[in-house]
């Protein structure tokens, strides 16, 4: 069963944009500080802190996909974001605080807002060899891979 799971998993981001990768990611930590949150609140502390161990993963994943050679101030600023992220989700897990994994949970989805307008930017058009350089691929400060 757990093979099959995984082959659903690497088939569901078959074909998607880097764009779309990146808001699967942002989603997967959103969605796991929410659980987390709701499993502290249940004071399931075992399970919330494995929910925040996971949310820490996708934070991570973004953090170290950064391309700051080709993003410049933007991946800086992203750095900063999500390295402040990570050092609240000690702290959370730490003191099983609620307002600082609600904060995190506002952080990222202001960021992932972001993402998506790009997105947008890009159906739209605006994302084309001719309006931003990059032939209209994935953001260059978002990781070199």
């Amino acid at each position: 069963m757990n093979n099959n799971l995984k082959a659903y998993e690497s088939t569901s981001t078959l074909g998607l944009s880097q764009v779309d990768l990146i808001l699967k990611v942002y989603d997967g930590a959103i969605a796991a500080f929410t659980e987390a949150a709701e499993l502290y609140r249940k004071n399931d502390l075992n399970a919330g802190y494995e929910k925040m161990e996971k949310a820490k993963k996708f934070v991570t994943h973004l953090y170290t996909t950064l391309d700051p050679k080709n993003g410049g101030e933007i991946a800086e600023r992203l750095g900063k974001i999500y390295a402040f992220v990570l050092s609240q989700t000690d702290i959370a897990q730490a003191t099983k605080d609620l307002k600082i994994i609600d904060d995190n949970i506002s952080v990222l989805k202001n960021v992932r807002e972001g993402w998506q307008g790009l997105k947008e930017q890009q159906k739209n058009g605006a994302g084309n060899k001719a309006e931003s350089g990059n032939n209209g691929a994935k953001p260059e400060f978002v990781t070199s891979a």
